[in-house]
């Protein structure tokens, strides 16, 4: 845990993993597009993973800092995603898909050129692994073309859904009492958060034989039990379900959302001991 003092005197305080065993990964907040909204949203990429920042803060709160105190007592924490989750819109969108016509193949470099977020191509040693899951991959000569595949896409969030509708009958008994359509409901739509509503939410439910509109309201009545273990499970499930587990968490009464932070910067740099003109402790 490290916090940083920005030029307005905001602290932040950050739990993330430590940098490699090589010592030369301090990490790097990179900007991308948020795969449901597109907004701009800064991720940490550490240790060749992508992590995203959740926002707690509770009323009446404080931090102790070495020899100060930081009378905001809010805190980020960094937890894995998948990258296949914010690399499909972009895949999605670089095969120009019309009607029928399964689209193009495209090279890496091609499709990670998106004008403005050069931080994308800061994946790319990630990108051809985990893509190749849910695209079709041809090689001509030394080159590799992806073109995203729609059949292959739905395998792999069949797969999410899977992971986290057990992870939710472990760790929340409510779910186990409930009917089994509802609770997949309450997954694809906690899957939602991260997927565009079309295609793939669309196809997804109708994969399912799930009309989520009126389940998902009788889910909700059922999700407020849903305890903070859901976050902690998905730090520890490595290449699962990680991403879809922290909107769990969420609905289990977090107080705040995730804040967004704009921007990239070395993680070093951003994150060092605050100055001496905060106030010293008695």
């Amino acid at each position: 845990m490290n916090w940083w003092e920005s030029s307005d005197g905001e602290i932040r305080v950050l739990i993330a993993p430590d940098k490699g065993t090589s010592g030369t990964d301090a990490g790097q907040l990179l900007s991308l597009r948020h795969p449901k909204s597109g907004i701009a949203t800064n991720y940490l990429y550490i240790n060749e993973g992508l992590h995203e920042f959740q926002w707690f803060k509770k009323s009446y709160a404080s931090w102790f800092l070495g020899e100060y105190v930081c009378e905001d007592g809010s805190l980020y924490i960094s937890t894995p995603i998948d990258p296949v989750f914010i690399m499909l819109p972009i895949f999605e969108d670089a095969r120009m898909k019309k009607g029928i016509d399964p689209g193009k193949f495209r090279q890496l470099d091609e499709i990670l050129y998106i004008d403005g977020y050069p931080g994308y191509h800061h994946l790319l040693p990630v990108i051809e692994e985990s893509m190749g899951v849910v695209c079709e991959v041809k090689d001509v000569g030394s080159t590799k073309f992806f073109r995203l595949d729609d059949s292959k896409v739905i395998a792999w969030l069949c797969e999410k859904v899977d992971r986290l509708k057990q992870t939710l009958l472990t760790l929340d008994k409510n779910y186990t009492a409930q009917d089994d359509k509802h609770t997949l409901a309450e997954v694809v739509s906690i899957l939602g958060d991260y997927l565009r509503d079309k295609p793939w939410v669309e196809l997804l439910c109708n994969h399912l034989r799930l009309n989520l509109q009126d389940l998902t309201r009788k889910a909700d009545d059922h999700s407020s039990s849903t305890t903070d273990n859901v976050l902690q499970s998905s730090a520890q499930d490595n290449g699962g379900a990680e991403s879809t587990n922290k909107k769990t968490a969420k609905t289990a009464r977090q107080g705040k959302k995730v804040k967004i932070e704009t921007d990239s910067h070395n993680i070093k740099d951003m994150f060092t001991r605050a100055t001496r003109s905060r106030t010293k402790t008695t």
